[in-house]
C-alpha cells in the first residue's frame, strides 16, 4: 500500500464524523421463523416476506495517517416483516427490527489524488426486536423476544475526497443473531457524506524572489553548514512596470502549499492573489519567455509525483493566461517531479511520511517561476545577468 500512490501530501491525524443513509436486505429463513412461534400442529401454507428496508447510519472516526482509521458508530438497519397463513385456518404476522452500535478498523487504498478504495472490519453490538401476533389457528396472544448480541461486520467501498468533504459508497454485510436464537445475514449498501474536523491550518503562503547568481561547486557546498529554515513570507512584487520597458531575468519559488490545496493542483484564493501580482509585473513588460516548473519532494512514488508536478505547473500557466492575460505563446509549463530538490541528501532523514520528514521537505515542494529577458537583435540580453541565470 506505501507504494501506491498517495492523495495527500501529509499524514497529520485527524477526527471525522459523518451519515449514510441506504438499503438493507435481510435473509430471515421464514420458515424457520414460523417453525419457532406456531403452535404444535399448525403450519404455515402461504408465506409473504418483506426483506427490505432503508437504513441510516452515523459515525465518528480517527483518521491515525492516510491508510488507516478507527471508525466507532451507531446503525438502524430496518424493520423486516413475514406474512403467512395457516393449516388449519389462520393469519400469523411477525417483524424484525434491527439497531446496534460498531467499532471498526478501515483501511484506505489511495488509487489517485482524489479517489481511494475502502475495506473495513469490525465488531458490532445489535439489538434485535421481534414481534409476531396471530388468529384463528395461529393466535398467539403477542410473543415479543428481544435479544443482545454482539458479532462481526465487514465491509468495502470507494470514496472520493475533492477537497473538505468526502463522499463514500459502500457495501457491508452485518451477522446479526436474531431473537428466535439463529443468525440472519443483513446486507448494507450506502451512501455516506464524511467531514472532517480538527485538521491543523494549511501553512501560510510563501513566496519568494530569487535573482540569477553564481553556483558554487559542489564540494563548496558540502562543506558549508546548512542554511538557516527560511522564514515563511510573502514578499511584495514591485508596481509594473511602464509598458514597453525590458523586465529583468528573474526567477520567483513558490511554495506549493501557498499555491495549492491539500495535494490538489487547483489555484487557491490565496495563491490567485501572488500570481495577479506577478502578472501584473509582467504584463505590458518586455520580456522572452516564462517558464512554469513544477516540483515535489522525494516521498511517493515517481510517475505519481511526476502527474501532480505537470498538473501544478499547467495550472499557473493557465491562471496567467487567464485570467492573468500573458501571452501563451511566451509561458511554458514543465514537471519536474522529485528530480531537483532544494534540500540536500541527508538533510531530511527517514523514508516513512511522519510529520517532521513532511516539514523537513516542505521547500522541495514547489513551483518556480524563471522570467528570461528579451533579447535584442545582436543576440545580447538587454538586461545583464542573462547569462547567469539560476541553473536548471
Amino acid at each position: 500500500m506505501l507504494a501506491l500512490p498517495a492523495w495527500a501530501q501529509s499524514d497529520e491525524p485527524y477526527m471525522y464524523g459523518g451519515f449514510g443513509a441506504g438499503q438493507a436486505r435481510a435473509k430471515l429463513d421464514a420458515q424457520r421463523a414460523l417453525g419457532v412461534v406456531l403452535p404444535a400442529g399448525v403450519t404455515a401454507t402461504s408465506i409473504s416476506r418483506d426483506e427490505r428496508d432503508t437504513a441510516y447510519k452515523l459515525f465518528l472516526g480517527y483518521q491515525m495517517n492516510r491508510y488507516w482509521a478507527v471508525e466507532a458508530g451507531y446503525f438502524q438497519l430496518g424493520r423486516f416483516n413475514i406474512d403467512a397463513s395457516t393449516t388449519p385456518a389462520g393469519t400469523v404476522n411477525g417483524r424484525f427490527d434491527l439497531k446496534g452500535i460498531n467499532l471498526d478498523l478501515v483501511g484506505k487504498l489511495p488509487m489517485s489524488d482524489q479517489w481511494s478504495l475502502l475495506g473495513r472490519i469490525g465488531t458490532q453490538f445489535n439489538r434485535t426486536r421481534t414481534h409476531f401476533d396471530g388468529s384463528g389457528a395461529a393466535a398467539l396472544n403477542g410473543y415479543d423476544p428481544s435479544r443482545r448480541d454482539t458479532n462481526m461486520k465487514l465491509g468495502a467501498g470507494l470514496e472520493w475526497n475533492p477537497g473538505g468533504m468526502a463522499v463514500r459508497a459502500e457495501a457491508e454485510r452485518y451477522r446479526v443473531r436474531n431473537a428466535l436464537g439463529y443468525h440472519i445475514p443483513v446486507n448494507l449498501v450506502s451512501l455516506s457524506l464524511v467531514f472532517p474536523f480538527g485538521r491543523s491550518p494549511t501553512s501560510a503562503p510563501r513566496m519568494s524572489s530569487v535573482a540569477p547568481s553564481y553556483s558554487p561547486p559542489a564540494a563548496v557546498m558540502a562543506a558549508a553548514p546548512p542554511p538557516p529554515p527560511e522564514p515563511v513570507a510573502t514578499p511584495m512584487l514591485l508596481p509594473p512596470p511602464a509598458a514597453g520597458i525590458p523586465i529583468p531575468p528573474r526567477r520567483l519559488s513558490f511554495s506549493a502549499e501557498s499555491l495549492f490545496g491539500f495535494d490538489e493542483a487547483q489555484i487557491r484564493p490565496e495563491g490567485a492573489r501572488a500570481l495577479d501580482a506577478l502578472a501584473a509585473e509582467l504584463k505590458g513588460s518586455s520580456f522572452q519567455l516564462v517558464t512554469v516548473e513544477g516540483h515535489t519532494d522525494r516521498l511517493g512514488r515517481s510517475d505519481y509525483n511526476q502527474t501532480l508536478s505537470q498538473q501544478r505547473a499547467d495550472a499557473v500557466k493557465a491562471y496567467l493566461i487567464n485570467p492573468g492575460g500573458i501571452e501563451a505563446s511566451k509561458i511554458s509549463a514543465l514537471g519536474k517531479s522529485e528530480s531537483m530538490p532544494v534540500t540536500r541528501a541527508g538533510d531530511c532523514k527517514g523514508e516513512h511520511k511522519s510529520a517532521a520528514l513532511l516539514r523537513c521537505l516542505q521547500p522541495d515542494r514547489r513551483v518556480e517561476v524563471e522570467v528570461q529577458a528579451e533579447v535584442s537583435s545582436s543576440g545580447m540580453s538587454n538586461s545583464s545577468g542573462n547569462n547567469n541565470s539560476s541553473p536548471r
